[in-house]
């Protein structure tokens, strides 16, 4: 398709980011580029140095933003309320209309120090660019609505970091996203009192990104969209085995997509008290909490929302919460498993039976999807998976394993030591073979399931 600029961030007026200039690097090391993504968009057929230009040296794009937009927002981090945070380390570049007509986000990360930096830096290390590219390529592969890695590039600065070692590799990230509205953009405009910009932004989100045009009831039905999409993304998180790691208000996206990952693990078994981030001591965004945690987000959109509509009508449309979470487990449980949903009623003990047998057993959770897909288990599944095996034979497959995926030895997976050791070839040798082996791996992966 062709490349179609879009400027709507700027109807939302000055009072919603700040212009700043990207940082000059040192270097600019082209790493990764999405093809796959670019096409959707219309830049596929930038060539190298172009596409340099633009995500290494942020050149405009022809008919774009003409400078980025450092984006303005609240949140609450690890259940406590900060109002002095926003874009630190990125900024909005880009924005345009991709293959499905929707209005798509050029987003960064380490592009540089802006007004909401604080203390930091403005930079990303090579590492958790790498890092990046590989948890929103598995994501992607297992059905989760994701921003997408488009562009890393290396940038040639030493960075000091406290928690790994140091110095180490810098890099410039460039994702594609819809949107980059946050609940957070929103807690900070009620933290303000600013009723019109709350619905002036209320207004862009349902116009912008869920085909709607505004009227009276525009909250309730912006937050029962919200709702409904992050119950989406948190259904499809439990069934990727997938732990988002920090899960703040300033961290979810109105439309429901996940997005800017640090401390992100894929769970090796059905462990509820798995966590990703070193410093979640309490466990407050483990593996089984993460749906409690992304609903306790949205009771925050619904609050800051108070200010322009009655309770009543929000109460009503955060309902659609659970049963849309419940639904999401099963549909997405059941794709990977490659069988054919029943329904919301009938699948529920087939669900009920995988998250009891593989919490008991501490079974692979990639390795029985693997092994399950097209609804027959091996014989070695012993007694934990009899109740998995009886609710099965009521299934019929969705797609027969005919793909050569299906007779390797093992599943493609994503655990830390993997993702430790493609980045210790990186650091020790600059070899990126290993990434791209698994980029590629992971993107059969995600063919084969269809």
């Amino acid at each position: 398709m062709a490349f179609t600029p879009q400027q709507a961030i700027l109807e939302l007026g000055d009072a919603f980011y700040d212009p700043v200039t990207a940082a000059r690097f040192p270097k600019t090391i082209l790493r990764f580029r999405n093809d796959r993504a670019a096409t959707e968009v219309g830049l596929d057929g930038l060539s190298d140095p172009q596409w340099i230009a633009h995500f290494g040296r942020f050149e405009p794009l022809p008919g774009g933003l003409q400078q980025p937009l450092a984006l303005r927002y609240h949140g609450h981090q690890f259940r406590v309320y900060n109002p002095e945070i926003g874009d630190g380390r990125g900024f909005l570049f880009a924005q345009m209309t991709d293959a499905r007509g929707r209005l798509m986000d050029l987003g960064t990360k380490g592009s540089g120090q802006t007004p909401w930096s604080r203390f930091g830096d403005g930079r990303l290390t090579l590492k958790g660019g790498v890092r990046e590219i590989l948890a929103t390529e598995m994501l992607e592969a297992l059905g989760v609505e994701t921003s997408r890695t488009f562009s890393l590039i290396e940038t040639g600065e030493e960075l000091q970091r406290g928690d790994e070692p140091s110095p180490t590799r810098s890099a410039v990230l460039v994702r594609l996203n819809h949107g980059h509205i946050r609940i957070g953009t929103f807690q900070r405009l009620a933290h303000a009192h600013d009723v019109e910009n709350i619905a002036r932004l209320a207004a862009y989100v349902l116009r912008h990104y869920y085909g709607e045009e505004p009227g009276n009831d525009a909250p309730q039905r912006l937050l029962g969209h919200v709702a409904a999409r992050t119950a989406r993304m948190a259904g499809r998180f439990m069934a990727a085995g997938f732990v988002h790691g920090v899960l703040n208000s300033d961290n979810i996206n109105v439309t429901g997509e996940s997005f800017d990952y640090g401390p992100w693990r894929f769970a090796p078994s059905w462990a509820p008290g798995f966590t990703a981030a070193y410093f979640d001591q309490t466990g407050l965004y483990a593996f089984g909490r993460q749906p409690e945690a992304i609903y306790w987000d949205l009771m925050q959109l619904a609050s800051s929302l108070r200010l322009i509509v009655e309770e009543e009508p929000l109460i009503e449309a955060m309902e659609v919460f659970p049963e849309t979470f419940q639904r999401e487990v099963a549909e997405a449980m059941l794709w990977r498993l490659g069988v054919v949903p029943r329904g919301a009623e009938q699948d529920r003990p087939l669900v009920g039976a995988i998250e009891a047998a593989l919490a008991a057993s501490r079974a692979s959770i990639d390795r029985f999807f693997f092994d399950g897909f097209g609804g027959t288990l091996p014989a070695d599944y012993g007694e934990p998976f009899a109740e998995v095996r009886a609710q099965l034979a009521q299934y019929a497959p969705r797609k027969p394993r005919d793909r050569p995926y299906w007779s390797d030895p093992e599943p493609c997976a994503m655990l830390i030591d993997e993702v430790e050791a493609i980045w210790a070839r990186i650091a020790q040798g600059d070899d990126w073979t290993l990434l791209h082996a698994k980029i590629a791996a992971i993107r059969r992966m995600g063919e084969a399931l269809g």
